[in-house]
């Protein structure tokens, strides 16, 4: 039996355990804004970490979740592997008594398993073959959890950044591609909230003396789509408007927010001046531009490739292709590949339906998912 294969075969073997480890972390809920609800994931992660031999440390934070930070050091002095993912879940407080996780045909189903919990497991078997050496990797490993990705990474973004600053590659535990594909590049992505003031009137006896906010920024909001261009990977879309107090008065506030992605920074730098340089054309009316780019691309640089290529290689060895692709929604990965240290995101475990009720993970997938990430880290160190 080949090296590969004896690791193939502890992974399957305990495929059953590490299913119901799986049950165990979809069941601890983690949405985002339930800070205690992260909190205890956190802790319940850094006791399995530990178990594994792993050296853990919760980051607290006061509003946010706390995040978690676990090493792995065979001794050598060598600059270690960044291995990142995150512990929120866009589903709140009490969806898994509505959608209990289950097993159906050779799939796992639950409230946040494909996004990520399954990629949070998959970083615990590794460790776990770290700890009783037949991952075969002597180097040094850190895992970091964050604990807001879904909302932006912004409590998580100092210690994403220290972190990777001292590492010198990035393995992303995001669900991958359809077809198991890595992810080579991601659209960064931004939010305005776009405020007109304009002035009230009743809209019957002293319709001349109103502003109309809400007209106002129609016009605004066709300037805003028109930024779009599908060509270069640029998309603006207006997605929320609020105004008015009634119907008898012109309304004096509108207010909306835009959404924008881009393909590169130098894109995204060009729509937020473009965005600032708005005017109102009714010179009573005044405009208020918030926010900006809050996730950078994930750019398919040089380093990326090879990193990529790497992978591929290993993945190879193994019996199976490992493909790539692109996809518009960001990830912590992006702001690593962002500092220029080369990234690869989409590592997870296969399955489908992110954010969605049919979210799933292909069970079969967990052992070859472990096998490529230990193999991928020892390539990777050597």
């Amino acid at each position: 039996m080949s090296v590969d294969s004896d690791l193939l075969h502890h992974f399957e073997s305990s495929l059953s355990q590490s299913v119901a480890l799986l049950k165990q972390m979809v069941e601890c809920e983690s949405h985002s804004l339930d800070k205690s609800g992260v909190d205890a994931f956190a802790d319940f992660l850094a006791r399995e970490f530990a178990a594994r031999g792993a050296r853990t440390r919760i980051l607290r934070e006061p509003v946010r979740g706390n995040l978690l930070e676990c090493s792995w050091n065979s001794g050598s002095a060598a600059k270690p592997i960044l291995v990142i993912g995150h512990l929120d879940t866009v589903w709140p407080p009490g969806s898994i008594a509505a959608r209990p996780f289950r097993l159906e045909q050779g799939k796992a189903y639950g409230p946040g398993v494909f996004d990520m919990k399954a990629g949070l497991l998959i970083s615990l078997l590794a460790c776990g073959a770290l700890q009783n050496r037949k991952a075969g990797v002597a180097g040094n490993v850190v895992f970091l959890f964050t604990s807001d990705e879904e909302l932006g990474t912004e409590a998580g973004l100092p210690h994403l950044r220290q972190a990777a600053g001292r590492c010198r590659a990035v393995l992303c535990l995001e669900p991958p591609l359809s077809g198991g594909r890595a992810k080579t590049f991601r659209k960064g992505v931004g939010t305005f909230q776009i405020i007109v003031r304009g002035v009230a009137a009743h809209a019957g006896g002293d319709y001349e003396k109103g502003a109309n906010a809400i007209v106002e920024f129609c016009g605004l909001a066709i300037q805003l789509q028109g930024m779009t261009d599908l060509g270069r990977g640029i998309t603006v879309s207006v997605g929320t408007i609020r105004g008015g107090t009634a119907s008898n008065v012109v309304p004096d506030r509108a207010e909306a927010e835009v959404d924008f992605r881009v393909a590169t920074v130098a894109d995204g730098l060009r729509i937020e001046e473009q965005v600032r340089a708005l005017r109102p054309s009714d010179p009573r009316c005044t405009l208020e531009v918030r926010g900006g780019l809050n996730r950078p691309p994930l750019e398919r640089t040089q380093a990326v490739v090879d990193l990529y290529q790497k992978a591929r290689a290993v993945a190879a060895r193994a019996g199976w292709d490992l493909g790539e692709g692109s996809t518009g929604g960001g990830s912590d990965g992006s702001f690593t590949a962002a500092m220029g240290i080369p990234t690869l995101d989409g590592l997870g475990c296969a399955g489908d339906g992110a954010h969605a009720l049919s979210e799933h993970i292909e069970v079969a997938d967990i052992p070859r998912r472990a096998v490529f990430l230990c193999r991928l880290l020892q390539a990777l160190i050597e």
